[in-house]
């Protein structure tokens, strides 16, 4: 009996522990994101200078010169008033002036004789003063008539409505016979030498997007027509329906293929966001937080730490707190680990 009792005990005694089991895992080195991701919004080709022409003065329009997509040239007459009223009014000045002259003919000959007999005292000094006093009053009338004929010249000049810079005329907004208020749009003109590609960008892109980039343009229907901008201008106030900035790229020099009203598609690089870039598979959770399991390469065992995440993707996970860079991350397996699990490396993340 004592034989089979040392013989059991030496048996039990000859058995090993059992080993912890080591699980297989993929893992990756937690690394700096890539480059910021290529955001592209489709916008429509303007013309960087739009102005409406217009009479200065009421009246009928007699004639317009342009239509929709003519190209005008500087000084080209546009439009046309009846310009009756005002050549009556320049010829009752070019009148009034042509007497107020002889009337100044008139008060120069009797002050020369004013002055003469003054000088040889044959007239009272009252006469001369008053010859005098009439001069002054005669050249300031002609001085005025001048002037208002230089006025009712203007006033003809307006019944001509003339392009002050070349351009491509892209709206009308009165025909010939209508009677016409001052400062109603005739024409729109597109003026020439510069382009913008005109977008509606979000608030938040607004505001997260990087400063003065260099914004990528192509041809929506021909992506082969390629051109770069630069932002011009930014809408301070959102648009009361979309609750989208407009925001205005300068093209630089724009091909001709891009004309005016075109669709087109303009693309920018955001910035790189910080911290590290883990593949989405390495997320778990720990205490209702986003967490990853961290191997140590000494003892091979992984430890469960929190994490703050920045920003979701599908390529990546960018974590802005919680690893160092070149820490190694469990990639494949997480669900089957517990703290100081003993790992085998099988190779790079998935």
């Amino acid at each position: 009996m004592a034989t089979l009792l040392a013989t059991a005990l030496t048996g039990c005694d000859s058995k090993e522990a059992p080993t912890a089991q080591v699980r297989p895992v993929r893992t990756v080195a937690a690394e700096p994101g890539a480059q910021g991701e290529t955001l592209a919004l489709t916008g429509q080709v303007r013309p960087k200078d739009q102005v409406s022409l217009a009479f200065r003065l009421d009246g009928r329009m007699v004639k317009r010169l342009v239509n929709v997509g003519d190209v005008l040239k500087a000084g080209e007459i546009v439009a046309q008033l009846d310009p009756q009223n005002q050549q009556n009014s320049l010829r009752a000045a070019q009148a009034s002036l042509a007497a107020a002259e002889a009337a100044l003919t008139q008060a120069r000959l009797t002050f020369d004789r004013q002055q003469q007999l003054l000088a040889g005292g044959w007239t009272q000094r009252a006469k001369f003063d008053e010859a005098q006093q009439s001069l002054l009053s005669a050249e300031a009338q002609v001085d005025a008539a001048h002037a208002q004929v230089a006025i009712a010249q203007d006033q003809v000049n307006y019944t001509d409505l003339i392009a002050d810079a070349p351009g491509v005329v892209t709206a009308t907004g009165a025909e010939p016979g209508e009677v016409i208020r001052a400062g109603q749009s005739i024409v729109n003109v597109a003026r020439q030498g510069g382009r913008d590609a005109v977008f509606d960008v979000s608030e938040q892109l607004i505001r997260t997007s990087p400063r003065d980039p260099v914004v990528q343009i192509v041809l929506t229907n021909d992506p082969s027509v390629r051109a770069t901008g630069r932002v011009r201008e930014v809408s301070p106030q959102a648009d009361a329906t979309t609750r989208t900035f407009q925001v205005k790229v300068g093209i630089i020099d724009p091909p001709q293929e891009m004309q005016l009203g075109s669709t087109v598609t303009g693309s920018i690089k955001l910035a790189t966001p910080s911290g590290l870039q883990v593949p989405p598979s390495a997320l778990t959770r720990s205490d209702g937080r986003p967490a990853v399991w961290v191997v140590d390469p000494k003892s091979q065992t992984v430890s469960l730490r929190n994490v703050d995440v920045s920003r979701y993707d599908p390529a990546g996970v960018i974590v802005s707190q919680g690893l160092d860079a070149g820490e190694t991350v469990v990639t494949a397996g997480v669900q089957t680990l517990h703290p100081d699990q003993k790992v085998r490396v099988l190779g790079g993340g998935v």
